[in-house]
């Protein structure tokens, strides 16, 4: 029976990639989407191109009963998730002494609790299963730190150590949980940057360049292969070499 993945904040960039990449693979794909846009029937029409089946499920991931209607409408459609991509983020750059308390949990919300709420609603079918892999799109800012990104930070670090304590919890059930850390990766939240500022990013990098998504999506599909079924709880950076 084919594969089936569940990729959260899947219509562009990073998302959208992974689906695409995994529809490649043969994986029938189920794309959430918090708003009707461009991007969702674009991304849906590319991934049916390729010759597998894909459902666009809309949900708020920071809403725990819209993530189980996101995981329930997945498993009628497709009968089982194989993968859980936890994909869906968001920013709200600010310094701390400027940042509004509702900009540091709107981040913290959508981030962290989204990571929880849509893993806690698919577990349950892992367990039963005794298989499947959980993929978590963290960030190199959860491991170093970046100034004006305390609550972005915070969000990722905290997606390191979800991954880490669940990978102990379920490694006897067959179910692999690993995190993926992307550095700066050229998609639309860095294609509004000047191009003097995206060459001052490339000079602190040591291979001199950005990522693209392509270099997530890569990771993301071993992690989701048999290739990778003795790796868990594992932070894999993907940032050129930023981090040593």
């Amino acid at each position: 029976m084919d594969k089936v993945v569940l990729i959260t904040g899947a219509t562009r960039g990073i998302g959208k990639q992974i689906a695409l990449t995994l529809a490649k693979e043969g994986y029938n794909i189920a794309l959430n989407f918090r708003t009707e846009n461009e991007d969702l029937t674009k991304t849906k029409e590319e991934i049916e191109s390729i010759g597998v089946q894909c459902l666009s499920v809309k949900g708020d991931v920071s809403n725990f009963e819209e993530c189980e209607n996101i995981v329930k409408q997945t498993i009628d459609k497709f009968g089982k998730i194989d993968v859980l991509v936890n994909n869906a983020g968001m920013t709200k750059d600010m310094l701390l002494m400027r940042m509004k308390k509702e900009d540091f949990e709107q981040v913290i919300d959508v981030n962290l609790v989204g990571t929880f709420n849509m893993t806690k609603n698919v577990i349950s079918h892992m367990l039963k299963a005794r298989n499947g892999r959980i993929i978590n799109i963290s960030s190199v800012v959860g491991i170093s730190g970046n100034a004006g990104q305390t609550n972005y930070s915070a969000s990722k670090a905290g997606i390191i150590g979800f991954t880490k304590s669940l990978a102990k919890e379920v490694a006897s059930r067959n179910i692999l949980v690993n995190a993926v850390a992307p550095g700066f990766i050229q998609t639309n939240m860095t294609d509004v940057l000047k191009e003097e500022v995206k060459e001052e990013i490339a000079k602190t990098i040591p291979l001199k360049r950005m990522g693209k998504p392509e270099d997530v999506a890569n990771v993301v599909k071993f992690l989701a292969s048999e290739d990778s079924s003795y790796i868990t709880g594992q932070v894999i950076n993907i940032d050129g070499g930023m981090l040593m």
